[in-house]
């Protein structure tokens, strides 16, 4: 009996272990999962070095791959039973995110779909006007002088002005015409005339007043007509272009052109109606206040000749020498 006992503990002492791992060759652990995709835009072209993310619910599930020359991609030994979520970046394209992701054991799961968009870019764009950026040339304009002095407000050195308005001519002629230098040259030239006797005032204080108002009615109604008036009604521009450039007969020609041919504020080229016009029109009304003597049709051609050799004369001047002596000129 004895040796029976002893035969039946041997046996469930060596099936125990026999059984025991016949339960865990039963029971192997959850293969693996994958999943894998295509990114691509949205005309179907592969996107090349996209960044593939995937993320679990542990930091050991978080990963991230490159995509091949063909958009593709894969994430391996995936955990089945678990929430995953994928998503897809790249350079200039917005962001692709999939929905939750849950694997079964073994499961290859390929995700389609991933098109990416191109990334809209909000851009803040600051209109500015054209009158905007004529006012601004013509500020630096009213900067600009001879030596720091004299006043040269009516040449453009700017390689792209803008046609001005109505307002800014106004402005600017204005602007030159009570210029304190303007004045002063005037007063100045006034006593070269008292000192020749002409025109035909009287000696003294009075005549010397009565020249130095001759004088700037003369330079100023030459200025208001020529360069604001009639360049308003016809559209003209009545500054002058410095050329800069080129051969010196292209700029000599260029200057001794100025009083005849000017620009449009259609930028075309044009005949100068306005700088011709406003000598005329200075020069009649200058029999207004001229004495008897020096009146008639030869003072307003004489005035007209005179200050048109003048125009051309400065605008050699202009081409050749005021620049480097001229403040703000670079602007």
């Amino acid at each position: 009996m004895t040796h029976i006992i002893r035969a039946l503990w041997l046996c469930v002492f060596c099936i125990s272990p026999l059984l025991s791992l016949s339960q865990e060759i039963s029971s192997p652990e959850p293969q693996t999962a994958s999943i894998m995709g295509t990114a691509t835009d949205v005309d179907d072209a592969p996107i090349e070095g996209a960044t593939a993310t995937i993320e679990g619910p542990n930091p050991s599930d978080h990963a991230a791959v490159a995509t091949n020359g063909t958009g593709f991609f894969e994430f391996k030994d995936l955990k089945p039973g678990v929430i995953y979520h994928v998503t897809v970046s790249a350079k200039d394209f917005a962001l692709w995110a999939s929905n939750d992701i849950v694997l079964t054991p073994g499961q290859h799961l390929d995700l389609s779909g991933i098109k990416l968009k191109i990334t809209v870019v909000e851009t803040t764009v600051t209109a500015v006007s054209q009158e905007q950026i004529a006012t601004e040339q013509v500020q630096l304009e009213e900067k600009q002088r001879i030596l720091g002095v004299i006043p040269n407000f009516y040449v453009v050195y700017d390689a792209h002005p803008v046609p001005l308005t109505v307002k800014l001519k106004y402005r600017l002629a204005l602007r030159a015409g009570t210029d304190v230098v303007s004045i002063g040259g005037a007063a100045f030239l006034a006593g070269i005339e008292q000192a020749a006797d002409t025109p035909d005032f009287q000696q003294g204080a009075k005549g010397y007043f009565q020249r130095f108002g001759i004088i700037y009615a003369d330079d100023f109604s030459d200025i208001m007509i020529g360069g604001a008036v009639l360049p308003s009604l016809l559209r003209q521009d009545p500054r002058y272009y410095y050329q800069g450039t080129g051969t010196n007969k292209s700029r000599v020609l260029h200057a001794l052109s100025a009083p005849f041919v000017c620009m449009g504020d259609n930028g075309k080229k044009q005949f100068n109606y306005s700088s011709i016009g406003g000598d005329l029109f200075s020069g009649a009304l200058s029999n207004l206040y001229y004495p008897p003597s020096n009146r008639g049709p030869h003072l307003v051609f004489e005035n007209t000749a005179i200050t048109t050799g003048g125009r051309m004369a400065s605008a050699l001047l202009q081409e050749f020498v005021l620049r480097k002596f001229t403040t703000h000129s670079k602007n």
